[in-house]
């Protein structure tokens, strides 16, 4: 679909445009504002003017948690039942059967050009670290940062569980093709024999190599599940000063609500990041065959704002066993959150959980429209957050370095090539 408006080349004034006050550093809910751009980047004043009608505008945004290399495997390795084992074993099969540097290559910067056309500007992306798979993957991850360098700045992270974790295995290799491609050190927490040690040495690990660390944490409706607890008191006991970013946690949905909210005071002290993944976790937890979803998955966001811990929401998986939807797109991520986890009639500086929250999580340079900021633009024809969130915005206008790019979305026959092996676990789970 062609964006709503055409803008002229060369230097702009653009006018009557909607913004979140929060985004301008000021209270308050929707503001007007007028915005120049010059020489790619926010200007003080001048050029033509083009009155945009209150059109809602945005910083391009920061995806801090995707997974690149699983995405758009669905048309061959599809998840049988829908359950997270299902999701799990599911892409277990098709990484042994399909994951040549090729394929993983194609179908990530597939991604990257959804993304792209969409309005990112920097995505973390998890990368299934498991041997031989780290070293396929982490080398194709290098040269899709090259070749994006300028478009989407690209930030790596090794995945495998905490029972594949050894501080001297095969885990030593993965963490140093990490600190060689300037990654972030993950994993994936559940409760195991010797979590404590692990953890530690986790971040003795990190700690050496100069590393942050990111954990996927108890993506689980388990109430017994308490590996966010065990990071924060880690954390604390161990005094790791990197970022310490936790995924999913959502066991804490399910406990009980003291318990839940002093975990919560631990994480604040402990000073994580929390990345909430309200579309995958929809699709997966509390699913069970006959029966409608209870519990739907979501973390507890407000209760973490209120402890001043910062919260991000991110677009997880695409079109894969684990989510088999979505399309790289922010605004569909915080038009679902908002949905999902009633961020409406709340707090008016939720937008920050899809710009500044997720790019200080990553280290990325903070979303801004103040001049001299590059114009980075995500610019939508609606007015008011009932219109941005009714419908898609798919005429939307990308502005980068101050030019509209092409946001055309590539089309899914490219990858048919790729959709056409297959792994044995359909056949296995039936």
């Amino acid at each position: 679909m062609a964006p709503f408006r055409t803008l002229p080349d060369g230097p702009l004034r653009l006018t009557n445009l909607t913004v979140p006050a929060c985004l301008l550093g000021q209270p308050g809910g929707l503001t007007r504002i007028d915005l120049s751009i010059a020489g790619g980047r926010i200007a003080e004043g001048g050029g033509a003017e083009v009155d945009m009608g209150g059109a809602m505008v945005f910083p391009a945004f920061v995806d801090m948690h995707t997974h690149l290399d699983k995405g758009h495997i669905w048309g061959r390795a599809p998840n049988p039942d829908g359950t997270f084992m299902g999701a799990l074993e599911t892409v277990r099969a098709d990484t042994e059967a399909n994951w040549s540097a090729d394929d993983v290559a194609r179908r990530a910067d597939f991604s990257l050009r959804c993304a792209h056309a969409h309005g990112t500007r920097a995505i973390r992306t998890h990368i299934d670290s498991r041997a031989p798979q780290d070293d396929i993957s982490w080398p194709v991850f290098r040269d899709l940062r090259a070749e994006w360098a300028g478009r989407i700045e690209l930030q790596g992270v090794c995945l495998i569980g905490i029972d594949s974790f050894s501080e001297h295995g095969a885990f030593a290799h993965t963490a140093d093709l990490v600190a060689a491609a300037g990654g972030v050190l993950g994993m994936v927490t559940y409760p195991v024999p010797g979590l404590r040690d692990s953890l530690r040495a986790f971040f003795r690990m990190a700690e050496a190599r100069g590393l942050s660390a990111d954990f996927h944490v108890d993506e689980t409706m388990d109430p017994g599940s308490e590996t966010l607890r065990a990071i924060a008191e880690t954390v604390l006991e161990t005094g790791f000063a990197a970022p310490v970013v936790v995924g999913h946690c959502c066991s804490l949905s399910a406990q009980d609500e003291a318990r839940a909210m002093d975990t919560l005071d631990l994480v604040a002290e402990a000073g994580l990041h929390v990345v909430s993944l309200p579309m995958c976790n929809l699709y997966l937890q509390d699913r069970q065959a006959g029966r409608t979803p209870r519990n739907r998955g979501i973390t507890l966001v407000h209760e973490m704002r209120a402890r001043g811990i910062p919260v991000a929401f991110a677009s997880d998986n695409t079109r894969d066993p684990f989510y088999a939807y979505g399309d790289m797109d922010m605004l569909e991520v915080m038009r679902q959150a908002t949905r999902i986890g009633h961020l409406d009639h709340a707090r008016d500086d939720w937008p920050e959980a899809f710009l500044a929250a997720p790019a200080r999580a990553c280290g990325v340079d903070a979303p801004s429209l103040a001049p001299g900021a590059p114009a980075d633009l995500v610019i939508c024809r609606a007015r008011e957050w009932t219109e941005l969130f009714a419908r898609p915005q798919a005429d939307r206008i990308v502005l980068r370095a101050g030019r509209a790019i092409d946001t055309t979305l590539p089309d899914y026959s490219e990858l048919d090539d790729l959709m056409q092996k297959k792994t044995h676990v359909t056949e296995t789970a039936r």
